[in-house]
């Protein structure tokens, strides 16, 4: 299997394409940036963005994930659930991508640029380094470089002036997230958290 340094290697590139996912509805699957086609058990659509949920077979630590593509603000916010015996001390990592929707089919770029967010304590920008050389090696052209970067500066503003509580920050923008088993107004389950390396 291909992984993303091996293609940047391959072009001659400082840092991997832009990852893309796709997300068909109808078909209820999910093709992951090495092109590798995913079952989904559940799809859901609410006028803010797209709820999926689906297992990760084969992974040592993460059983399964769920995430939310909200495409005005250019995020795609993720929780993990893991195998017994594994954990990490985050609850949500938030990607900043580009999000197309479609009445069957969705489509996602990253954006490079990732935010770990321990709820009500603390969040973190991460991979800044990517994005940068993405930048310079013109993988992100100027506007979509400077939207993810404004997306990015709203998200950490916002989180911070809302204690790094992130359902208060997007109720702010009347978005209401719920997760698997849990309703839109309970407090985030902490079995949600980054997703170690393999």
């Amino acid at each position: 299997m291909t992984t993303q340094h091996e293609i940047a290697q391959r072009l001659g590139l400082p840092v991997h394409p832009p990852k893309i996912e796709l997300f068909d509805l109808d078909a209820r699957t999910n093709t992951d940036p090495k092109s590798i086609i995913r079952q989904v058990d559940e799809y859901r659509r609410e006028p803010f963005g797209l709820y999926l949920r689906r297992a990760m077979p084969g992974h040592p630590k993460l059983r399964s994930l769920e995430s939310w593509l909200l495409p005005e603000h250019d995020l795609r916010i993720t929780r993990w659930k893991y195998h017994p015996g594994h954990s990490a001390d985050w609850d949500f990592y938030v990607d900043i991508a580009g999000i197309e929707p479609g009445p069957a089919r969705w489509r996602s770029v990253d954006h490079y640029l990732d935010i770990l967010v321990a709820d009500g304590r603390h969040s973190e920008l991460l991979d800044v380094d990517e994005f940068t050389q993405a930048v310079r090696a013109e993988l992100l052209d100027e506007p979509t470089a400077e939207r993810a970067m404004r997306s990015a500066c709203a998200a950490l503003d916002g989180l911070a002036r809302h204690g790094y509580r992130l359902h208060d920050w997007l109720r702010e923008h009347g978005i209401e997230l719920s997760w698997h088993g849990q309703s839109a107004h309970d407090r985030a389950i902490r079995s949600s958290l980054v997703p170690p390396k393999r």
